[in-house]
């Protein structure tokens, strides 16, 4: 079975615009036509065919004004959400103690739920989990691991060991000996002075 391709939109005004000059050029002097039961004058004709192209035409003209203002918004939004949430920030740091004048900015205090015990429990259970999970550990838990050395073969260097020489000097004459040395001879005491005899 085929099934006709339905016209496009601009095809059907184009064909009711025509339809329209047929209709004042040939139909003018024809009192009555039976449309889909109904009786049209000539001019009742041309106004229905007209409402058509009039309404394809307003939403042309729609979309095309339409599609401006989308584009100036997609321009001027950004800066303008950026302007509000400035603010919003100003009002919330003015007035964050005053419900009741935040509410005259259609704003609500945030309010802080205290976490239930429950939720306590579960969010260490999560927190330990996700360190689990993640082999997070703490610094008493680093010092425990050690790396695991295995397959790994050790061959010794061999060298023979270095000579090591020193150099020998002759010995000159007097310069040592082999002996005692000497010891040098103690000075002869000189004799005391003998005093003289007074003559008798």
């Amino acid at each position: 079975m085929v099934t006709s391709k339905s016209p496009s939109k601009g095809t059907v005004v184009a064909l009711a615009k025509s339809l329209i000059a047929g209709t004042n050029k040939h139909l003018g002097n024809v009192t009555q036509v039976t449309l889909a039961g109904s009786s049209y004058t000539a001019a009742q004709i041309a106004s229905k065919l007209n409402q058509l192209v009039t309404l394809r035409t307003d939403v042309d003209t729609s979309k095309a004004a339409t599609k401006g203002k989308l584009a100036v918004e997609k321009t001027d939004m950004p800066a303008l959400r950026v302007f509000m949430d400035a603010v919003v920030s100003y009002v919330k740091a003015a007035y964050g103690n005053a419900p009741d004048v935040l509410a005259d900015f259609g704003l609500t205090p945030k309010a802080r739920t205290p976490l239930t015990v429950e939720a306590k429990a579960a969010a260490a259970a999560k927190r330990a989990a996700t360190r689990a999970a993640r082999k997070t550990m703490g610094s008493v838990q680093k010092k425990s691991v050690k790396g695991d050395v295995v397959g790994i073969t050790l061959t010794p260097v061999t060298a023979a060991h270095p000579v090591v020489t020193t150099a020998t000097s002759s010995p000159t004459a007097g310069a040592t000996s082999t002996g005692a040395t000497a010891a040098a001879p103690a000075p002869a005491a000189s004799p005391a002075p003998v005093a003289a005899k007074p003559a008798g």
